[in-house]
Formats: C-alpha cells, sequence, structure tokens
C-alpha cells in the first residue's frame, strides 16, 4: 500500500519502468534501483513512506507559510498582535512530532533488528578491498580471486562500460550469505544497492554483512562509493547468481584455476611479517 501511494505522489515514475526497476544504474534513472531480498524491500518500503512523510510535512510547513504571510500581511493588520504563547499551539507542536517519530520507530527498527540480528547463513564470502580492484575469498572452498574492470577497449558483446568485470563474485541463487569485509590500504566501500549492501572496508578491521540472494539467475552490480583515490571510479562490483548446478560448476573450474596456495602463500607471507 505504501509503494502504491507514493506511485499516486510520483506519476512520473511509472512512465519509466524500463528505468525505474534495474539491477544497475541506467541513464537518467529515478527512483531507487529495484530491491532484491528481505533487507532490500525492507529498505525500500522505508524509504517510498519517509518520502510520504517528508512531502506531507513539507506540504503543511508551506501552506502555512503562505496562509500566514496573506493572512497577517502589514496593510490587513496595522497593529500586529502582541500574543506571546498559545497553550494549545505550544502543545500540539510538541506532541505531533512526537507521534511522528514513533510512527517512523516502528518500520526503521524493524529494520535495523533484521540486519542486526545473526542468521544462520548457507555461505560465508570474504571482501578485500584494494588501490583500486576487490578481492574475493570463499573460506570454505579454500578459493580467493582478484576482480577488475574491463577496460573500455576490450568490453564485448553486452558487457557494461565501468560497470562489468572480468570475474565476478558468483553465487547460487536463493542463498543467505554472510559478508566479511575487510581492507589492505585506505578505506573503500562495498556497496550494491539493489542487494541493500552497504559496509566500509578498512585495514585492520572485519566489518560483518549479510544479505539474501533472491531466486532467479541475474547479476547485481554496484561500485565503491567511497573516494578511494585517483581510480576510485574504477572498481565496480558484479555479483552474479546463478543456479545450484551452474554454481558447482563454476566451483568446480575455479578450485582449478584459482589455486589455493596463493591463500596459504599470503597468510604465510603475512606470519613471516
Amino acid at each position: 500500500m505504501i509503494r502504491k501511494l507514493f506511485y499516486l505522489i510520483l506519476p512520473v515514475l511509472t512512465i519509466y519502468p524500463s528505468i525505474v526497476f534495474s539491477s544497475e544504474p541506467k541513464p537518467w534513472q529515478l527512483n531507487l534501483q529495484e530491491p532484491a531480498g528481505i533487507i532490500a524491500e525492507l529498505s525500500t518500503d522505508l524509504h517510498d513512506f519517509l518520502l510520504i512523510v517528508i512531502t506531507l510535512i513539507s506540504l503543511f510547513v508551506l501552506g502555512l507559510l503562505i496562509y500566514v504571510c496573506i493572512r497577517f500581511r502589514e496593510n490587513k493588520n496595522p497593529k500586529p498582535s502582541k500574543t506571546s504563547h498559545n497553550t494549545i499551539i505550544e502543545i500540539l507542536w510538541t506532541v505531533i512530532p512526537v507521534i511522528i517519530l514513533v510512527v517512523i520507530a516502528v518500520p526503521s527498527f524493524k529494520l535495523l533488528y533484521i540486519q542486526e540480528t545473526d542468521k544462520e547463513f548457507d555461505m560465508v564470502v570474504k571482501v578485500t578491498g584494494n588501490q583500486w580492484y576487490w578481492n574475493y575469498e570463499y573460506p570454505d572452498e579454500k578459493l580467493a580471486f582478484d576482480s577488475y574492470m574491463i577496460p573500455e577497449n576490450e568490453i564485448k558483446g553486452d558487457q557494461k562500460r565501468m560497470l562489468d568485470v572480468d570475474y565476478p563474485l558468483v553465487v547460487p541463487e536463493g542463498t543467505k550469505i554472510k559478508f566479511l569485509i575487510a581492507g589492505n590500504d585506505v578505506m573503500h566501500s562495498f556497496f550494491v544497492p539493489s542487494l541493500a549492501l552497504q559496509t566500509y572496508s578498512f585495514a585492520g578491521r572485519i566489518n560483518e554483512i549479510w544479505t539474501e540472494i533472491p531466486m532467479g539467475e541475474k547479476k547485481y552490480y554496484g561500485q565503491c562509493n567511497q573516494i578511494c583515490g585517483v581510480n576510485h571510479a574504477y572498481m565496480p562490483i558484479v555479483i552474479k547468481a546463478v543456479n545450484k548446478s551452474e554454481y558447482d560448476k563454476w566451483l568446480k573450474k575455479a578450485k582449478q584455476k584459482f589455486a589455493s596456495h596463493d591463500i596459504q602463500k599470503n597468510k604465510l607471507v603475512m606470519n613471516n611479517n
């Protein structure tokens, strides 16, 4: 109901359905990307609800200002009122904002609870931000690989400029994933809008976040949105959801291509240091 009301208030969004509902940024895009998973859906619903609330408040304040400017202009009120207190008005402008905040708090706390509550995860993925690329590690599968943006002069087929990468993060559809976010140098941000993923990566610290990959084979695009240096704009994120059989095939090839001894070598270097 909230989403329907939002579309009634802003009918212009319905003119561009192909632009609004996508898992990637589009030219001249309006509204958020199509939510995927329970966290993204609740976040979008909260956003739409707050937009309605703030729109109604803004219209009320605007109408009140116009009324006051007309009703109490100088030529209509040569002798202005000397009233300094009004008990009823003071009670109203205290109680009504409190009620509004309580109403907003209910869906906000629900979303925070779901985000922060420990869940039973199907898999764990460690993401490490580097200048300027991402490293993905599957601890349970003992494999890891780097993911770089495809240069503009090497784009082929339906690959997207400044969004597609050589090796995306491949995950099975219908999976709950726990992400461990780390960093090797400056601060980066692991940001995938359609999955409501937004976590910073710091050197010497691991942040945690989880998401639910819904059913359906699809690519989810994101980018580092923390200004992390000269190539900040060139470290996109691609999460590729595939069916279970395709994931098993990919995993078998990945274990051969991305040798696990590289992980052990990195750990040995760190221990020696």
